[in-house]
């Protein structure tokens, strides 16, 4: 519950990324002013690697249950502070400024938000369940993209597109806020996983023996990543190139989240029967062939059904293989650098590759008027997981102990 609160507070943005451009980037016209606010939302990934590294190690020294509680307080101020942002109609220049300020705080905790909860959700499982549990570190993420989408569809129902584009945005964001001290007692009642013996071993040399699965593990989690921030850009492709209404846009990302977290987990209860290669692989393929169809037939129709039916396909076969990634990195990796490996290279994939993703894709389509952009970038990103899920050793307890 309070990874999904930190990713809820997170990916909010990219929903709104057209409501906020109009508010802080309002001196430009409008395609510059969508390229400034994804640019923003990229800037949220810079610190991400230095977040990973420095609460990553904390949680690999001090414990998992302090960390968590760290990075998830400094997402709570982050997120306050975004919200109560005045425009750039009241104070000018400044506005943008914060609004990259905060963003870079959020990056920060976010980074070390990963590594430490994927660590404690491998560390507390059962060693035939682990793929389960660590199912939920992607699930909870689509917890929050589902969460994000509702209160959107209901905010531009209830108070219509006028409202949302004046203080709707801002209410979504600080209806995320005010559970922080619900999430806060959560995570202090947590019991610690962290072993002392593992924590004072040298983490330099651990690194070094693990240098294989931090290479294949930055190819994985890059192919995921960017078909991730593909389907957080729906809401923004949906209504900008597609020219389809707000709340039919808003109502993709339920419909992603839901099949996502069912997807998710499912494949991570897969994982630990069949093995953690099998389910990056398969569903790998039939995500891959489904992308161009997918993207064609939402272009060509500009109607919801084509719009849910499609991404929600892609959502459930992209995050059957989710589980297994992170899982797989999570146990290839000895508990002294189990946070501060995963979250590096969680967090290094995703400042590299997420961050740049979306305004890379609105770019190519202001530059090529190609409506099919998003599909070519998934395509070459999903070979890439594909590549690397071939040379990945199994870590499946089930599959090591079956011969």
């Amino acid at each position: 519950m309070g990874n999904a609160l930190e990713f809820y507070d997170f990916t909010t943005y990219a929903y709104f990324a057209v409501q906020i451009g109009h508010t802080f980037f309002s001196n430009h016209s409008p395609g510059v002013g969508l390229l400034l606010s994804l640019a923003t939302f990229g800037a949220g990934f810079a610190l991400r690697p230095l977040g990973a590294i420095l609460i990553g190690r904390f949680s690999d020294s001090i414990g998992r249950r302090p960390a968590m509680l760290f990075s998830f307080a400094l997402m709570g101020v982050a997120i306050f502070g975004l919200a109560l942002t005045p425009s750039y109609r009241a104070i000018g220049p400044l506005a943008p400024i914060l609004v990259v300020m905060w963003r870079m705080c959020q990056g920060f905790a976010l980074g070390g938000e990963v590594g430490p909860t994927t660590a404690f959700l491998v560390e507390s499982a059962p060693a035939n369940r682990r793929g389960l549990y660590g199912a939920w570190q992607g699930g909870s993420q689509n917890i929050a993209a589902m969460a994000g989408g509702l209160v959107g569809v209901s905010l531009t129902t209830l108070a219509g597109p006028a409202a949302l584009e004046s203080w709707g945005w801002r209410a979504a964001f600080l209806l995320g806020a005010l559970i922080l001290p619900f999430g806060l007692l959560l995570r202090r009642n947590l019991p610690e996983t962290l072993r002392h013996s593992e924590a004072r071993r040298r983490v330099g040399d651990s690194l070094l023996r693990h240098k294989r699965v931090l290479f294949l593990g930055l190819g994985l989690v890059a192919s995921a990543t960017i078909s991730t921030y593909i389907f957080g850009f729906m809401t923004t492709y949906a209504i900008t190139t597609l020219h389809m209404p707000a709340g039919v846009s808003l109502g993709a990302t339920v419909v992603n989240g839901a099949l996502g977290l069912c997807g998710g987990l499912l494949g991570g209860w897969l994982s630990d029967r069949y093995g953690r290669r099998v389910l990056m692989l398969a569903p790998r393929v039939v995500f891959l062939i489904a992308i161009w169809p997918a993207f064609t037939l939402m272009v060509r129709n500009h109607d919801a059904v084509s719009l849910l039916g499609c991404t929600g396909f892609m959502s459930f076969f992209s995050a059957l293989s989710t589980a297994s990634v992170l899982v797989s990195i999570t146990e290839s990796l000895s508990g002294e650098v189990r946070g501060l490996g995963m979250g590096a290279v969680y967090a290094t994939a995703v400042a590299v590759f997420g961050g740049t993703t979306q305004p890379i894709i609105q770019l190519l389509i202001q530059t090529t008027h190609d409506p099919l952009s998003p599909a070519w970038y998934m395509i070459g990103a999903t070979v890439i997981g594909l590549i690397a899920s071939i040379f990945v050793r199994e870590t499946a307890p089930a599959r090591i102990a079956a011969p």
